[in-house]
């Protein structure tokens, strides 16, 4: 039974909430436009096309998972997962997370395809990823990322390959005389398994000068002390116990065999022992490219190899390791130190009907050069002086003005926009004349 509306009611008294206000984004989203879409797009495709010489094949994951994905792989207590994670009950009642990272996610896949026999399985990915942290500049509740994954990757000349690719990425973005390659080795899991035992003792003593967040991490996770920025926290992991203390006789020759890869490569780097990976899954090379020009928002590529998450999540025993960067910082990089390697933006034809009359041969017209692989913007307008000012300022370098007496002889004016000159050129050449433009 329907109910008679209260005609006492103005409509904007009616209005939802949101549209008694000019609407934003959300905080700590950001509109891709004009010259930041293109500078993503280049980031995307040029990685893509680095990561394919390597063996990379491109792959997307959902951008939503059943939330034990990440829980299970990032640990319910790191700040991902207890701070950080978009996740909401769906309809059907099922606990649901927007992918914070895509790793999880592209084992995942590799897992529930049944794909564990196709190795190494090689994947890139180009894409959007959600954390809920407090927005600044480089890092977005969205933001998006780039990066490989190699899952069968046994030996360590893998290492020294995934990283080589990263650095190629770098190069090719005009970033390599401004980043840093820091390695790590996390040793193997006996190793890992000495050097906690180590670090829980050592910091347990101090433990009434350890920050909260460090006290919480003690027991639970306490490599991920050394992450710490806090002050005292600082002056406590400067006098902690040396993982390389600890390590196995293969950790060390691990590591040793990805120095010499990564010399034999002419890629230079830094030894960093500080640089860790809280997880139990992560074993030997963790490794970050690093950079002055972005004050505290220092890293723009990180990876590492994490042997033990395939089997976490419920697949054999495969061994892994990749790296993510973020979009939005290498293109922040990008527009600081390398804003020439940036292509020019293609430079659309300006097609002008000249009258209303010859709109239908300038469609035609437009249709036929797209098909020929132009890119063609039509200008409409009664006055042709405006006509050319907009084709001016649409960035066009050529007009192509079509009246009644070219249109009549089957051809088209062409006017070059910057030397103000201009030649009448026969339709069915038209396509060979704009090649050599």
């Amino acid at each position: 039974m329907s109910c008679p509306l209260d005609s006492s009611l103005r409509w904007n008294d009616r209005k939802p909430s949101f549209m008694t206000q000019a609407l934003q984004p959300v905080r700590g989203t950001h509109d891709l436009i004009g010259e930041e879409m293109r500078r993503h797009r280049f980031i995307a495709d040029t990685a893509a096309s680095i990561a394919a010489r390597y063996g990379f094949a491109e792959m997307m994951p959902p951008v939503f998972e059943f939330s034990d994905v990440f829980h299970r792989t990032l640990g319910e207590t790191s700040d991902v997962v207890s701070k950080e994670t978009y996740t909401f009950t769906d309809r059907g009642g099922e606990s649901i997370t927007l992918r914070p990272e895509f790793t999880a996610g592209v084992v995942r896949a590799f897992i529930s395809n049944g794909l564990t026999q196709q190795l190494p399985f090689k994947a890139f990915y180009a894409g959007p990823a959600f954390r809920y942290e407090r927005p600044q500049k480089g890092r977005l509740r969205q933001f998006h990322q780039i990066g490989i994954e190699v899952l069968g990757a046994d030996a360590p000349w893998y290492d020294v390959e995934v990283i080589a690719c990263g650095w190629r990425m770098l190069e090719a973005f005009g970033l390599g005389q401004h980043v840093t390659l820091e390695i790590n080795s996390l040793g193997d899991a006996e190793s890992r398994s000495a050097y906690r035992a180590a670090l829980v003792e050592y910091f347990s003593a101090h433990k009434a000068d350890l920050s909260e967040d460090s006290q919480r991490r003690l027991d639970a996770n306490p490599l991920r002390i050394l992450d710490s920025k806090d002050a005292g926290d600082r002056k406590l992991i400067a006098d902690a116990p040396d993982l390389y203390d600890y390590f196995t006789p293969e950790s060390h020759e691990w590591i040793a065999q990805v120095q010499e890869g990564l010399a034999a490569l002419g890629i230079g780097y830094l030894l960093n022992p500080r640089i860790v990976r809280g997880l139990d899954y992560y074993t030997h090379t963790v490794f970050e490219f690093t950079t002055q020009a972005l004050g505290a928002q220092g890293t723009v590529l990180a990876g590492g190899r994490y042997n033990g998450l395939v089997e976490m999540m419920g697949g054999p025993n495969i061994p892994g390791i990749g790296f993510a960067a973020g979009m939005e910082r290498l293109a922040m990089l990008m527009a600081q130190v390398a804003p020439e390697r940036m292509p020019e933006a293609a430079k659309a034809l300006a097609l002008i009907p000249m009258g209303e009359a010859q709109l239908p041969a300038a469609l035609k017209l437009a249709n036929d050069l797209r098909t020929q692989g132009h890119a063609v913007e039509l200008v409409v307008h009664g006055n042709v002086g405006k006509a050319l000012k907009k084709a001016d300022k649409l960035g066009a370098k050529l007009a192509l003005m079509l009246g009644e007496d070219e249109a009549a002889r089957g051809a088209v004016m062409v006017k070059n926009l910057a030397a103000g000159t201009q030649e009448e050129v026969a339709q069915v050449l038209l396509h060979e004349r704009l090649d050599v433009a």
